[in-house]
């Protein structure tokens, strides 16, 4: 596929130089829009140069409930992504100090969690408490994922054992949220971080924003946003992403 010489911001129609959007990390230089990053390339910007091991690579969903399309689907998000899975999981060093992190890639499937999400998510935070490393997650979700049913709904309790568990220990849980985060990854491991992050206009909430219109309900402004979740106290800060490594690096230098 031809690379684009420009591009048109959805927030404020600016016309935007391919290379210079890239080059800003996937933010509109004019309003400040945040777009996806995949996870790979989020991972480059957040962690020291060189020192992310990968754990759990070799971990893959399968179509167990034989849900039509479904295998098609996941081939051709492997294809695009050049991941197996919608994750990134492993050890690495941010501000030369170790930390376990996992970081979600909208790409795949939408980030929606099943199985795999919520396996090394959990394996993740288990590193964590086993090696007495500070937890770094960032989220990226469309929901829980339907073609696995209940074993994606599980997940939920999984990972959110794990998170409590940790946390009770003496771990340190950062959550980072990104735009969009939904559904069960909200309801659970994304929400219980000692500290929640998120980038400036991420939209986070458990049902998505049309199952929320379709209630027939005035919404107020900036509903499931960033900017006002974290009025409400949902959320601790926001901060730009050229800002996030920063951030992490001064939070987990306390730890």
């Amino acid at each position: 596929m031809e690379t684009p010489k420009t591009i048109t911001c959805k927030n404020c129609n600016s016309v935007i130089d391919f290379d210079a959007f890239i080059k800003n990390l996937n933010v509109c230089p004019d309003c400040d829009a945040h777009y996806p990053l995949s996870a790979s390339n989020r991972m480059k910007l957040l962690v020291d140069k060189g020192s992310f091991e990968e754990y759990d690579a070799n971990l893959y969903s399968i179509d167990a409930l034989e849900f039509p399309e479904y295998t098609e689907k996941l081939e051709r998000d492997i294809n695009k992504t050049g991941l197996r899975s919608e994750m990134l999981s492993g050890i690495a060093k941010i501000g030369g100090i170790s930390v376990a992190i996992a970081i979600g890639d909208v790409g795949f499937i939408g980030g929606t969690c099943g199985a795999v999400i919520g396996e090394k998510v959990t394996r993740c935070i288990e590193i964590a408490e086993e090696k007495n490393l500070p937890l770094v997650i960032v989220s990226v979700s469309g929901g829980m994922r339907m073609q696995e049913g209940t074993l994606a709904l599980m997940q939920m309790a999984k990972t959110a054992a794990a998170c409590t568990k940790y946390v009770n220990n003496g771990g340190f849980y950062i959550s980072v949220v990104t735009d969009p985060t939904f559904g069960g990854a909200t309801a659970s491991y994304t929400s219980l971080g000692d500290v929640i992050i998120a980038e400036p206009g991420a939209r986070v909430g458990f049902a998505g924003p049309l199952a929320v219109a379709s209630l027939q309900e005035e919404l107020p402004e900036n509903f499931q946003k960033a900017e006002s979740l974290v009025s409400h106290g949902f959320i601790d800060h926001i901060v730009h992403r050229n800002e996030m490594r920063r951030l992490l690096t001064y939070l987990i230098s306390y730890t």
